[in-house]
């Protein structure tokens, strides 16, 4: 006789040490503690390797949520762009030369825009890191960055530590300028806000926002409106 099968996921519950700050040991939960005492259970990694990203990295709604509903584990993108920048498949994808070789030609600007973090949710600067140092190989004399700050999968206000990161790698590879600051609030809304989406396209289409005269200027004047 079949039964029924439900995968039911309680965002913000999981299994850690007994300390003060554990939420759930802190809690009178009777109810699951009579079902994990009753029937048989295990326990699933949620991060690194065991969800299909770099070990040692935070997992995410979105990866926990789709190995759950493979029932393995799945590869993430992260790993498919880390093995692609180790060989050198990255940078022969056909758009990927055309686009460089269009800005050699006519001495045009290339844009990288994306999230700037070390977390490995979403993004990883290491991409982009790889992808100024080969433009600056490549002989790509002008290249605009887009940096889109995060401070959730960060500590908040911790963007000025990954300016001075990527500011560092701009200066080692003699290429790169930071044409926008934003935040993931604006550029990677996922609630269907196109208000603030809007604001994040015509930054970077159009330039149009708050100037400033560094981007670390414009960070320290974001944070002082907050």
């Amino acid at each position: 006789m079949h039964r029924p099968l439900v995968l039911l996921i309680r965002d913000g519950w999981g299994i850690g040490p007994d300390y003060p700050g554990n939420a759930v040991k802190a809690a009178k939960t009777p109810n699951m503690t009579a079902l994990l005492a009753k029937h048989p259970n295990c326990v699933l990694g949620a991060s690194g390797e065991d969800v299909g990203v770099r070990g040692g990295s935070q997992g995410s709604s979105e990866v926990g949520h789709l190995n759950m509903g493979a029932g393995r584990v799945v590869e993430q993108e992260i790993l498919r762009v880390d093995k692609m920048i180790r060989t050198g498949e990255l940078f022969r994808v056909p758009r990927f030369v055309e686009a460089v070789e269009l800005c050699k030609k006519n001495n045009s600007r290339f844009h990288l825009m994306g999230l700037v973090q070390d977390q490995g949710v979403h993004s990883t600067q290491e991409h982009l890191f790889a992808i100024i140092e080969y433009l600056a190989k490549a002989g790509v004399k002008n290249v605009c960055i887009h940096f889109i700050a995060d401070g959730r999968d960060t500590p908040p206000r911790s963007a000025l530590t990954y300016l001075a990161t990527l500011e560092a790698v701009i200066a080692k590879c003699g290429v790169g300028q930071i044409a926008t600051v934003i935040g993931r609030y604006y550029a990677m809304d996922r609630a269907n806000n196109w208000t603030r989406v809007e604001k994040a396209y015509r930054a970077m289409r159009y330039g149009q926002g708050l100037k400033a005269r560094s981007a670390r200027q414009a960070i320290e004047a974001a944070y002082a409106r907050a």
